[in-house]
């Protein structure tokens, strides 16, 4: 039987596809502008005829009906990585979290720790050999199907094809669904003036032939607007946003002088808009690979003057980083911040950068505080921070005392707060009050 010939035998409504999913299954679902709209609409229609299905992704977007409180005891969701659309969930108890690095969640599904029976996924049309590429997101979705019972792709011929290690033959699907709609996207929070001043202290620690990370947000873009004046710079990262579009096509990001796929712009997904989506359709420029290749430390760290850049919700006087949780409560994940700053500080030349803004909630905390707050997680320890960027300065911690570590993050602090964090430092036997007259005076 020819390809094409199988292809449309597979062909059916998201309904059909969806009766695949039974009472007990686990259903794997791709993140990000890859999430399968489509077909996560179908599964939640299912609800009134399966019980306990659980529904494990990393961030995706659009909604994610399955964890209202009306569905509780029909579905569960088991987070990886939480977005916007599932954390009122986890906290309220209908939906949990999985503290996890990304490069170890396939090894989940290849062990059998964690075993797929479904797999809802969206994928560009085929080529002529009846190949689909996963697109825009490989993230752990490729290692799922390969594991999988059952593979459900939404065939969107507004998905892009996109090279590296993304295809799969659609003889190894088990049912299809065509669509043509546009994908989602992600919105970047707008730069600020605040976000500029951090870019620009970062940028400032990024020699010319660096292979940078990037990640999410105002401080990842503004990063990436404060570089053109940089030369021959890479890309090896989880994610690629919008702002690498403007780097590469000027020259800037042209990776010739990455030791690791010199030339190639290496990711797991991109998140962003259609302007990135047709950037990226057909670009060889780009190799896309899946999480457990692109965030082993170990691969990290073959490239020179690798940057990692990551982000915090808090961090303390010690140096222990909190990026996955407000107190107790889920915010967000590990994600690969910790694959990055390993593999960063074991690459020739490499520098690990943990950036935030100073302050949260509208300038009434400091994110650079005492103690993290009760319950916090400690994603990065303290012993793996090398430098830390806020929009006041840069202070280096790797071998430093807790003393020098107290005085370097006091020194980056906003102001307001520099005398509540001196007063406990000298509490805490950190500092004495002489060192501090002396040092801020």
């Amino acid at each position: 039987m020819s390809w094409n010939v199988e292809f449309r035998n597979k062909c059916m409504s998201a309904e059909q596809a969806l009766a695949a999913v039974h009472s007990g299954s686990r259903v794997w679902i791709q993140s990000g502008c890859g999430t399968p709209s489509v077909l996560v609409n179908a599964l939640v229609a299912r609800a009134p005829e399966v019980r306990d299905v659980e529904i494990v992704h990393m961030m995706t977007l659009g909604s994610a009906n399955y964890t209202k409180p009306e569905f509780e005891g029909h579905f569960r969701h088991r987070g990886l990585f939480l977005g916007v659309n599932v954390r009122e969930a986890v906290i309220a108890g209908r939906a949990d979290y999985t503290p996890i690095f990304l490069s170890e969640i396939e090894g989940l599904f290849e062990s059998g720790a964690m075993p797929l029976d479904v797999v809802l996924m969206q994928v560009s049309p085929p080529d002529a050999h009846g190949f689909v590429s996963l697109g825009t997101t490989v993230d752990c979705t490729l290692t799922a199907t390969r594991f999988a019972k059952t593979i459900i792709a939404e065939v969107n011929e507004r998905m892009p094809r996109t090279h590296g290690d993304t295809s799969i033959h659609v003889s190894h699907i088990s049912a299809i669904v065509e669509t043509s709609r546009p994908l989602l996207e992600l919105c970047h929070e707008p730069c600020t003036e605040m976000h500029l001043r951090v870019g620009r202290n970062v940028a400032s620690l990024i020699p010319d032939g660096a292979t940078i990370q990037t990640g999410i947000g105002g401080i990842s873009e503004a990063v990436l607007k404060c570089l053109g004046d940089k030369r021959d710079l890479g890309i090896h990262t989880e994610m690629c946003p919008d702002g690498v579009i403007d780097l590469m096509e000027s020259g800037i990001m042209n990776g010739e002088r990455k030791s690791l796929h010199r030339g190639k712009a290496v990711a797991a997904f991109v998140l962003g808009s259609q302007r990135l989506f047709d950037y990226i359709h057909e670009n060889p420029s780009f190799e896309f690979r899946s999480i457990s290749y692109t965030n082993d430390p170990f691969v990290v760290a073959q490239n020179d003057r690798m940057v990692a850049i990551n982000s915090a919700l808090q961090i303390d006087l010690t140096g222990q980083v909190c990026a996955d949780s407000l107190g107790t409560k889920p915010y967000s994940g590990f994600g690969g911040q910790l694959d990055f700053i390993r593999g960063a500080a074991r690459s020739k030349g490499g520098v690990p950068i943990i950036a935030l803004p100073s302050m949260a909630m509208h300038d009434h905390l400091s994110r650079i505080v005492p103690v993290l707050d009760p319950g916090a997680g400690v994603v990065t320890s303290r012993a793996d921070v090398h430098y830390v960027v806020t929009e006041h300065g840069i202070a280096y911690l790797h071998g430093k005392t807790l003393r020098e570590r107290a005085l370097a993050l006091i020194a980056i602090a906003d102001p307001r707060f520099q005398q509540e964090l001196e007063d406990f430092a000298v509490r805490s036997h950190y500092l004495e009050r002489e060192t501090m007259t002396a040092t801020f005076a």
